[in-house]
């Protein structure tokens, strides 16, 4: 019997693969990736939904939470480590859980994604509480251990969505506020949902958090201003940035940073209004943290 699940079916489209050249099998899959955008865009509606839990999330104090098992898990994972880097918050603030724990993010777990109780045990040690966020991932949309975490997520007050490649059970679309589901069709090699289902789900997280955080005000136009200069890369990047917002020399620049505490937002809203580090954060705080709110004026223009 054919299974129900879309991710579980055979591809016409690559039936013939064992036998491709190595341009055939780059050329077939690379038609196959070609789909996965489309496909996302379907649910541009139920992904701004989710961006915007997690940015009323955020600015109540709340967390976010990924919650999956294999490749899943690991892009849950991916995006939550990505977020403090790229946007200088707190790893407390986006968060991976993974089934089977961190052994499970280099090396298969077998059986975890099965255990209900292994979810409501991990969400517990997490923290999760209620005025969190918890989205699950899983691409055939039936992982039991994806499943318990949003019924948990729930029962301790948490808002919840599901992230899926293949059309959900009713139980688990019972337990989200908002499902995402992004039907990318079968897959090359059959069942191997870290190809197009696992494309298509790291899109949607970047999404998620990335148009949250720009929300937020992390950003200055599309300049990630909202960092600290903590390494000798992000040293040059922030006075780079400095250099072309703020008008200033690369040694202006340093001592704006020095002055702002690193910090190249706060710098920027120092320069532009000619006030100290306490009263530009002042003035961060009354406008939500959105510099254009302070300072009324864009960033400059993108150079040809």
């Amino acid at each position: 019997m054919l299974d129900p699940r879309i991710t579980e079916h055979r591809n016409p489209r690559t039936a013939e693969i064992d036998l491709a050249s190595h341009e055939e099998i780059v050329a077939i899959m690379n038609a196959e990736d070609s789909r996965v955008p489309a496909a996302v865009a379907t649910q541009s509606a139920q992904i701004a939904q989710a961006m915007q839990i997690a940015e009323e999330t955020f600015r109540a104090g709340g967390r976010l939470f990924y919650v999956g098992a294999g490749t899943s898990g690991r892009l849950g994972v991916l995006d939550a480590s990505e977020c403090p880097p790229t946007f200088g918050v707190d790893p407390e603030m986006v968060q991976g859980i993974i089934a089977g724990g961190l052994p499970a993010l280099t090396r298969a777990q077998e059986g975890a994604e099965d255990r209900p109780q292994g979810a409501r045990d991990d969400l517990d040690l997490a923290g999760v509480r209620a005025g969190d966020f918890v989205i699950g991932i899983a691409a055939s949309g039936t992982t039991p251990y994806v499943r318990a975490a949003l019924e948990h997520g729930r029962k301790i007050g948490t808002r919840t969505a599901i992230v899926a490649c293949s059309p959900p059970p009713p139980e688990t679309l019972a337990a989200a506020d908002v499902a995402i589901v992004v039907v990318t069709g079968p897959e090359v090699v059959t069942g191997s949902t870290r190809m197009k289902a696992g494309t298509a789900t790291k899109l949607v997280l970047n999404t998620i958090t990335t148009g949250a955080m720009i929300r937020l005000g992390k950003t200055y136009g599309n300049l990630m201003v909202d960092l600290q200069a903590t390494n000798a890369k992000l040293e040059d990047r922030s006075e780079r940035i400095l250099r072309e917002v703020c008008g200033v020399t690369r040694e202006q620049a340093r001592a704006l940073l020095d002055d702002a505490g690193k910090s190249v937002k706060t710098a920027i809203v120092m320069q532009k209004l000619g006030v100290n580090r306490d009263e530009a954060l002042r003035q961060l705080a009354a406008h939500g943290g959105v510099i254009r709110r302070v300072v009324k004026d864009a960033p400059p223009p993108v150079r040809p």
